[in-house]
């Protein structure tokens, strides 16, 4: 997914600004066809029985890594994808590359990402390129039925829906980030990352700012340190890094 393509994720912040945590149109959905893709073999078993207790709803497939999920999504076209936020082969963010992978390859497809962690930037990644057919839950939210259920549902209809937990953490966020790391960033620092926001290159940046490719790099890093973004390999820091700039509307 593009930087640039970041952007949207205004709309979408300020919908959860408002507490809109889920939205659906108005219409009535049939039987629901599920994929579901999950490591776990009790968790996979577990959602399966769970699911199979409701009449509407028909799993067609389980997968448990990254590669038979979009093969499961892509043989069987399912109204909508369960999948785990980490699977092999990194165990990273294969939920998040496989929504964004079916975003292009099959947009009629919804994707329904359980987490085990409330982490807004993932959430935000998830539904930068836009919210429809896609929800973020936390996994602990499998013990209510109707919720998880409900989430499939929604998706399948076209809308979307976030837990309040992340949203909880994306406002808190915004919010610590606007009176602290944000403002920490000297002007320079604020141009480099306003760069990066556009998707530019280093080498882009440095032609732009009329400065040389290390000096970006080293401003780069700088501005990373200061809004505490480790060098962490489960997420990009260069991706993290804008998804706050944009959050704050900076």
């Amino acid at each position: 997914m593009g930087i640039v393509a970041v952007r949207q994720r205004h709309i979408v912040l300020a919908r959860w600004s408002a507490r809109e945590t889920s939205e659906a149109p108005a219409t009535t959905v049939g039987v629901v066809r599920v994929v579901i893709a999950e490591d776990s073999f009790v968790v996979r078993q577990g959602l399966v029985a769970l699911l199979g207790t409701e009449p509407d709803i028909d799993v067609v497939a389980t997968a448990e890594t990254f590669e038979e999920a979009l093969a499961a999504a892509m043989e069987h076209h399912p109204d909508v994808v369960l999948t785990d936020i980490r699977m092999p082969p990194t165990g990273t963010d294969e939920g998040i590359r496989l929504a964004a992978t079916l975003r292009l390859q099959a947009p009629e497809i919804g994707v329904v990402v359980l987490s085990q962690h409330a982490d807004p930037a993932y959430a935000l990644e998830l539904l930068g390129a836009g919210s429809e057919r896609r929800s973020y839950l936390l996994k602990e939210r499998i013990g209510d039925a109707d919720q998880l259920i409900g989430a499939l549902r929604t998706v399948v209809a076209g809308g979307s829906s976030v837990d309040p937990s992340i949203v909880d953490a994306l406002l808190s966020a915004r919010s610590a980030l606007r009176s602290t790391e944000l403002d920490r960033l000297t002007p320079r620092e604020r141009d480099i990352l306003s760069e990066l926001a556009t998707g530019r290159s280093n080498a882009a940046i440095a032609e732009r700012l009329s400065l040389s490719e290390r000096s970006v790099e080293k401003y780069i890093n700088t501005l990373f340190a200061k809004l505490g973004l480790a060098d962490d390999s489960s997420l990009n820091r260069r991706v993290k890094a804008v998804l706050l700039y944009l959050s704050v509307g900076r």
